[in-house]
């Protein structure tokens, strides 16, 4: 099953308000809605949860969490 591509408003409306370029920059990621869910999680530090699931952070919710994480692109969200 393909995944449809995130949007600007699946990316707002997980993480709020954010600059363009980063959004524009999460969504080429190829971030599917569960990784950019995932992410946004350890970079809320929510990672008790994530740490109970075993998971850890590598490939492209690695790559978003840099994203939501980095002050390259202001810091206007998160």
């Amino acid at each position: 099953m393909m995944t449809q591509p995130l949007s600007h408003e699946d990316v707002t409306g997980v993480v709020g308000a954010l600059d363009d370029d980063k959004i524009a920059a999460i969504i080429a990621t190829g971030a599917t809605m569960e990784d950019l869910v995932e992410a946004y999680a350890w970079a809320s530090d929510e990672t008790d949860a994530l740490a109970d699931s075993e998971k850890s952070l590598s490939g492209t919710v690695a790559e978003v969490y840099d994203i939501l994480i980095s002050d390259e692109w202001g810091d206007e969200g998160c």
